[in-house]
């Protein structure tokens, strides 16, 4: 039996040339693997045999593995970690280097074109991959590892030492425990972004075609016939003016749409749907503009282009990320994270199987339970509709409840539920307590760290020209942006990690598809399909322990609607 340097989850740093091959770095030793074939037959085998945790700079290796049909167990991406350490979006090679050795992470070298008017940078020796102020050399970062064998071992000896500064920085935020457990989960989610990425979403094309035409026809011939069909849509909406009022009219124009109203007798604001869902019944001519909006989104966003573009064997497909700029939550393009309700009955499962469907019930105010340690507030989520107790001690209704309660996380003073939002100052002094603290921070300019570790960039230069007005408008709203963030960061912080356990413990022949704000798609066969919803439901409560262990301020109950179905459009 061939022996390893390695030992089971020791951090090992994984630098990979497609074309040539790989080195493994660990504490103890290094492998050299080359030519393409082997480089990746071998380190399935350290995988199958060994399980390390991989250590690697950017989500480029994953694809590689990925795409060799090999699904690493563990992982620590150090793009992960860095958004995680230093917020926001920006990351690379040379920010992850930067924020690991305190250097500015907003300054970092780059190549730059020589021209008449520029000199060549001459700023160290390139040959070498840290310049004399501390920065990677620019000429590394941008694929000069990859050189040679003897390149790539420093690379992945690079990003080991990254990886080891991280989490001494992970470990010095004393009053954020769970920041080392929370990296660990954000490279797993980073991973599942590129298997969401390469399996897709499984979509019934001709369903899908057919759901299309009935808003907007059949597909176009060509751009003129486009044009065609565009015109006829709008003149479904102007049938209903009279004929003098209709030239001069463009749908598209928010300006002229609210001029459309103005000449039917209808003054607005604004021509927002729900605004003019209001007024649907109020003239003809709205409840056709209403109509038309749904049928020119599924013409612009989701329609056959949209089809042509992003699906491909019978999948489709987006590019994930595994955090957003602001407090984390996975995003994808493609419009994954904002289909129309009237698609969803095209994401269907492949033959001989089926979707196990979960969704978070409840989930901000039971993290909000948690963060804050209101044990108050916990005891209410003992209940599988918590805002029932919340109702019931603030003796109002369930619906006003619910709205004091997001209202409050959402700085929401005004409204149907500004009273009891006064109620739940005495009712859940140490939730209120820990939003306002965050509320307070943020409008000052400070910035936040979400329960996780995740820092919430707050701090703004702001504009010298704006008077006393505008900067206490922006100093509240960043308020009540900081409130949101601390309970959004956080949620989003538990739905990864519940996410990367489920990951952990599906059978090898089911995948998660599917990660939509606080709701899991995942797609097995139909022989395993309940063990899957077992499995779900189990590792929610896995999660709970696990994300509540390291505080331990109140016992939080979470909850989550689960069921098997075969299309996305059954779920409830």
């Amino acid at each position: 039996m061939e022996t390893s340097p390695f030992a089971p989850n020791e951090a090992v740093a994984l630098a990979i040339d497609p074309r040539g091959g790989a080195v493994a770095v660990g504490e103890h030793g290094a492998e050299i693997f080359w030519g393409p074939d082997a480089a990746l037959a071998e380190i399935e085998r350290l995988e199958r045999r060994v399980g390390p945790r991989w250590v690697w700079w950017t989500s480029a290796t994953p694809e590689v593995l990925v795409a060799a049909g090999i699904r690493p167990a563990r992982c620590w991406d150090l793009d992960a970690v860095h958004r995680l350490l230093h917020g926001g979006w920006r990351a690379g090679p040379a920010r992850s280097w930067a924020g690991a050795h305190g250097l500015d992470t907003d300054d970092v070298p780059t190549v730059a074109p020589v021209d008449l008017f520029s000199a060549a940078d001459d700023d160290g020796d390139p040959d070498q991959p840290i310049r004399p102020d501390g920065h990677l050399d620019p000429s590394w970062v941008d694929d000069g590892w990859h050189d040679d064998p003897e390149r790539l071992a420093t690379w992945a000896t690079l990003a080991l030492e990254v990886s080891r500064r991280q989490s001494d920085q992970l470990a010095a935020l004393r009053d954020r425990p769970a920041a080392p457990a929370t990296a660990r989960s954000e490279s797993a989610a980073a991973l599942l972004a590129v298997e969401l990425d390469h399996d897709g979403l499984p979509i019934d094309v001709a369903e899908a075609e057919r759901i299309v035409s009935s808003f907007i026809g059949p597909r176009p011939l060509n751009a003129a016939d486009e044009q065609r069909v565009m015109a006829e849509r709008d003149d479904l909406v102007l049938m209903h003016l009279p004929p003098d009022l209709r030239s001069g009219v463009d749908l598209r124009n928010p300006a002229n749409v609210k001029s459309l109203l103005r000449r039917a007798g209808i003054e607005v604001d604004d021509t927002r749907a729900w605004r003019l869902e209001r007024l649907r019944e109020e003239h003809p001519v709205v409840n056709a503009l209403l109509i038309w909006r749904k049928a020119e989104r599924i013409a612009t966003t989701f329609g056959y282009r949209w089809l042509d573009e992003h699906v491909s064997a019978g999948r489709l497909r987006g590019s994930w990320s595994p955090s957003d700029g602001a407090a984390g939550r996975m995003t994808a393009t493609a419009g994954l994270h904002n289909m129309p309700a009237d698609l969803r009955p095209a994401i269907v499962a492949e033959a001989g199987h089926g979707f196990v469907r979960a969704d978070l019930g409840q989930i901000e105010p039971r993290i909000l339970a948690a963060v804050s340690g209101d044990h108050a507030l916990a005891t209410a989520t003992h209940d599988a509709d918590m805002y029932a107790p919340v109702a019931q001690r603030l003796g109002v209704s369930r619906e006003i409840a619910k709205v004091a309660v997001l209202g409050a996380m959402y700085g929401q003073t005004t409204g149907l539920g500004a009273a009891a939002l006064r109620g739940l100052d005495t009712a859940y002094p140490v939730a209120m307590r820990y939003l306002t603290d965050a509320a307070t921070m943020a409008s000052s300019g400070n910035d936040l760290r979400t329960r996780g570790g995740r820092r919430v960039r707050m701090s703004s230069s702001g504009d010298p020209d704006a008077d006393e007005r505008d900067l206490r408008s922006r100093a509240a709203a960043r308020g009540r942006f900081g409130r949101n963030a601390m309970v959004q960061g956080a949620a989003a912080e538990f739905f990864k990690t519940w996410a990367a356990i489920v990951r952990a413990r599906l059978p090898s022949n089911a995948r998660v598809v599917l990660c939509l704000h606080d709701e899991l798609l995942v797609h097995a066969p139909l022989d395993i399909i309940d063990n899957v919803a077992t499995i779900v439901d189990e590792t929610l409560q896995e999660t709970a322990a696990r994300w509540q262990q390291l505080d331990r301020r109140a016992d939080v109950h979470f909850v989550a609607d689960t069921s098997v179905i075969n299309r996305w459009s059954e779920a409830k």
